[in-house]
């Protein structure tokens, strides 16, 4: 048997989770020095000590089968690791388990059992064995009927990926809007899809400025209606000049082809995370100072 304070003891030892330290010491019978080998064994506690790192590069997949189609990231730390192959065929693999089961969230998919391990130990065991953080950060399925299609498209590798169920036209059409999605980054597909806060706050910096210009209030009040279309132009995808023509926007383009855009989701590599700026110079310094202490 063991105690609690155990489990926060080998927690300290191993920097792995109160979860895992518990498996580890039932495993072993309640022995602190087994249970540290069998976290090691296992890459947990190699892993655990990772955790603080920031990992913003990596990979998006983009995958179809059938009827199902599947967008995800996965993170490294560095660049040289999201080119490793061993990485790239695991998150080629998540796809492949995403798609054969109903998990809608990343700790569910985490949480997977195949071939009798979950999918967060294949993870762990991934990182050990690489030796930097990996993280499976988010992934988006969308399901489609048979009369629509899947466009899709991956950019430079696997930095940006972009998905796209559509209805009335071919596969190619849906690798066009896909490419400009890539490319253009939209927020939204329609107008009526931009949030409202975005769209009020909008409106309150577009009357700022036109009030800086020296009109009054309500004469930039009438002006903020007209500005804000061009809004709409540069983050609806309806409304966005097309790439490949700029003489229509990609909503006219897909129509002149046979078709509609019914959803597209639009993954880059790291956005939203804050990337750690790293001084080497600095780095090199402070390692030479600490050796003539």
């Amino acid at each position: 048997m063991f105690s609690a304070s155990d489990v926060k003891e080998l927690r300290e030892k191993t920097g792995a989770g109160m979860l895992d330290c518990k498996k580890a010491l039932d495993a072993c019978s309640g022995n602190m020095e087994a249970a540290v080998d069998w976290l090691r064994e296992k890459g947990i506690s190699k892993a655990a000590k990772k955790e603080g790192r920031v990992a913003a590069e990596g990979v998006c997949v983009v995958k179809c089968k059938e009827n199902s189609a599947v967008i995800l990231e996965v993170n490294s730390e560095t660049d040289f690791v999201a080119q490793n192959q061993e990485f790239l065929n695991f998150a080629d693999y998540l796809a492949d388990v995403i798609l054969n089961n109903e998990a809608t969230t990343v700790d569910e998919v985490l949480e997977i059992s195949d071939d009798g391990e979950l999918i967060k130990d294949k993870l762990i065991a991934l990182t050990a064995k690489i030796g930097e953080k990996l993280s499976f950060r988010r992934f988006e399925k969308l399901v489609k009927s048979d009369e629509e299609v899947f466009g899709s498209y991956i950019h430079m590798g696997g930095k940006i990926g972009a998905l796209a169920v559509l209805k009335g036209c071919d596969e190619t059409i849906g690798k066009d809007v896909c490419m400009h999605v890539a490319a253009m980054a939209p927020v939204c597909l329609n107008k009526e899809d931009v949030p409202t806060e975005l769209l009020e706050h909008e409106k309150e910096v577009i009357k700022e400025q036109v009030m800086s210009e020296g009109k009054p209030a309500d004469i930039a009040e009438k002006m903020v209606n007209g500005r804000i279309n061009k809004f709409y132009k540069e983050i609806c995808l309806a409304e966005q000049e097309f790439i490949k023509d700029a003489s229509v926007n990609v909503s006219t383009y897909v129509k002149n082809n046979g078709g509609e855009i019914i959803k597209f989701v639009r993954f880059a590599v790291g956005e939203g995370i804050e990337k750690k700026e790293e001084d080497f110079a600095q780095e090199v310094m402070n390692q030479v100072n600490a050796s003539q202490k």
